[in-house]
């Protein structure tokens, strides 16, 4: 008899190990199930939504192009720092700076009571700022060895900003322009001249700019279109939104 209860007992371990089985058994089907396969292909959709957007190799040649002698009339260079606001004695930052173009005009604006930061991730082009801010004695104008995604400038330091023939090459603008937010002061303006494009081609629609922009928290204030006289299309001006505190 103590054997027959021992089989019997031994039965009942066997079913409740079998009926465990089945009830795991279904969640492994669900996986491949048509919902399953729906849930994986949204992801996958929303994965390549949040990749990065195409953009322009960053240029790494002859700095020395940038340094045509009609440029500053072709741009409009002096009516590109009065919508800016690049006067005296304010903080101005040049981001994607390349041979500090637009960096070197503007700290003459600005004095001796400004500062203009010239932030490249160009390691040669921070270089070749500093030999022109040491030749041309120009004493307030730092250099600033940015990332790909952050232009690490001074916290709550910028009056105005301007992003020149540079924002196609950003590949995380929308970091970007959120890392850069910590830096600006209440009422600071970012500009950005570009030209249209795909993004690759050294250039990328105006829309796709300001739609970039509202997502970083900027609502754009101004559009120009005089630069076209440099082969630029459009000059936007963008301030936080909603304004700091």
């Amino acid at each position: 008899m103590p054997s027959v209860f021992i089989l019997m007992s031994a039965l009942r371990k066997t079913n409740l190990v079998f009926l465990a089985a089945l009830l795991v058994v279904p969640s492994q089907w669900a996986c491949s199930s048509p919902r399953a396969a729906q849930a994986q292909s949204q992801q996958a959709t929303a994965a390549q939504e949040t990749s990065p957007r195409k953009t322009s190799r960053p240029y790494t040649g002859d700095l020395s192009i940038f340094e045509d002698a009609n440029r500053d009339y072709k741009l409009q260079v002096q009516r590109v720092m009065d919508i800016l606001g690049v006067v005296p004695g304010a903080h101005v930052a040049d981001v994607g700076a390349g041979s500090g173009w637009f960096a070197v005009r503007a700290a003459k604006r600005v004095g001796a009571d400004g500062v203009v930061y010239a932030a490249d991730i160009n390691p040669e082009a921070i270089a070749y700022i500093n030999r022109r801010v040491e030749q041309e004695k120009i004493s307030n104008l730092r250099t600033v060895l940015a990332s790909a995604d952050d232009p690490k400038l001074p916290a709550d330091s910028l009056d105005c900003v301007l992003l020149l023939k540079t924002y196609h090459e950003v590949a995380h603008p929308v970091l970007l322009l959120e890392n850069l937010r910590k830096s600006l002061r209440t009422s600071a303006r970012v500009g950005v001249i570009d030209r249209n494009g795909n993004g690759e081609d050294h250039g990328v629609a105006r829309d796709v700019v300001i739609a970039e922009a509202a997502k970083a928290g900027y609502r754009m204030t101004e559009e120009y279109d005089f630069v076209k006289g440099d082969k630029e299309d459009y000059f936007l001006v963008f301030r936080l939104t909603p304004p700091k505190p």
